[in-house]
C-alpha cells in the first residue's frame, strides 16, 4: 500500500487575512477556488458545504496548507488549541532566521506565547497565534551545516 502526505486542512475566520500571513512568511498560493455541491457535501459530510479554499505551498514544495472560509454552514467560533489539549495541534516550520520570521508575524499582530526557547544549544523555537487563532511552531536549527 503507498500512501504520502497530503496537506494540513485549517478552518479559517478570514481566508484572506490568512493568506496574507503565510503568504509574507515565504509560502506560495498554489490555487484558490470556491467549493460546494453535492461532491463537497459527501467528502466533507456537512449538508449544503460551501466555502472559499486556498492551497499554500512551503518553499521547496515539501509541504502544503489547505485553508477554507466556510459560508455555509456557519463557522463555528471555539477556543483557540492549547498546547495540551487532544485534537489538532499547531503547524510547524523550519525557518532560516527565527527572529526574522517572528517580526513578520508581528506585523500581522501575531506575536509569541511567551518568548524564543532554546532546545539544548540545537534548535530555537516559538510558539505563536497565528490568524484565526491557528497555533504555529517556528524553529530554526543551530547546528552549522
Amino acid at each position: 500500500m503507498g500512501i504520502r502526505f497530503g496537506n494540513v486542512g485549517i478552518a479559517v475566520r478570514d481566508l484572506d487575512a490568512a493568506m496574507a500571513f503565510f503568504v509574507d512568511l515565504g509560502l506560495t498560493v498554489v490555487g484558490t477556488d470556491t467549493v460546494s455541491g453535492e461532491w463537497a457535501d459527501t467528502a466533507v459530510g456537512l449538508d449544503g458545504n460551501h466555502a472559499k479554499i486556498a492551497v499554500l505551498q512551503t518553499p521547496g514544495g515539501d509541504g502544503q496548507i489547505e485553508m477554507f472560509e466556510y459560508i455555509h454552514p456557519d463557522a463555528i467560533e471555539t477556543d483557540p488549541t492549547l498546547p495540551n489539549e487532544i485534537g489538532m495541534h499547531r503547524i510547524a516550520f523550519w525557518v532560516d532566521d527565527i527572529d526574522e520570521v517572528i517580526a513578520i508575524a508581528a506585523r500581522h499582530g501575531c506575536y509569541p506565547l511567551r518568548g524564543v526557547a532554546t532546545y539544548q544549544d540545537s534548535v530555537k523555537l516559538a510558539y505563536l497565534r497565528g490568524p484565526s487563532g491557528i497555533l504555529v511552531m517556528f524553529a530554526e536549527s543551530l547546528q552549522q551545516g
